[in-house]
């Protein structure tokens, strides 16, 4: 079932604040609204982290309580009814969760721990309409050359890395550090275009 946006076309409500996941959906012709967290509303309690939990629980998790929170938005305001799109995506080394790195200091710390390593980025999506849900998670490995301490400060300097999972964007100049990826780069990036486009049809949209 395609719902139509006020202008007749199908859109998706986008939950993320993220502009990379705007431009892609962008990108892809994917007509898409802001459905934004209201001023009261806490959303960065949603990512806090359980105790030993694993990267893959915990982005699926906190991607499932995104949708949850939003759709209650949606209901809240009396908005047209449509999907709702949210994604999570954390940097995993092991079974350590790095997230957004509170400040410089443990930006450096992350972008240190990174060099010269191989890490996972995972990307869950979920897309609800209604009291249906769709869900779907990509994983994929990110190699790092090794960094010099100059060029880890000068990048969390140029302020890169803050409000990033890892301290690091690859669209950005991490990219130049990136020896070898292995998935998808568009997951690494914030929103996996196979996992998305195939939820997005499920829910109903005209995808490619």
């Amino acid at each position: 079932m395609k719902q139509p946006g006020p202008g007749g076309e199908p859109f998706v409500y986008l939950a993320s604040q993220s502009p990379r996941r705007r431009e892609l959906l962008t990108q892809w012709g994917v007509r898409h609204e802001p459905l934004l967290p209201d001023a009261d509303e806490d959303a960065e309690s949603l990512e806090a982290a359980r105790p030993n939990e694993a990267p893959a629980r915990y982005v699926q998790r906190v991607t499932a309580l995104k949708l949850e929170a939003a759709l209650a938005r949606l209901k809240r305001r009396g908005l047209p009814p449509a999907p709702v799109l949210c994604a999570d995506t954390t940097v995993a080394l092991g079974r350590r969760i790095l997230g957004k790195p509170a400040d410089a200091a443990e930006a450096r710390r992350m972008l240190a721990d990174l060099s010269g390593r191989t890490h996972r980025v995972l990307t869950a999506v979920a897309v609800g309409r209604g009291a249906r849900r769709w869900a779907a998670l990509s994983t994929s490995l990110v190699s790092f050359d090794t960094l010099t301490p100059t060029q880890i400060r000068r990048y969390v300097e140029g302020g890169e890395p803050m409000g990033k999972a890892g301290a690091y964007a690859i669209q950005g100049h991490a990219g130049l550090w990136v020896s070898r990826i292995a998935g998808s780069h568009t997951g690494i990036v914030g929103l996996p275009a196979f996992e998305t486009a195939g939820l997005l049809r499920a829910a109903g949209l005209p995808i490619l």
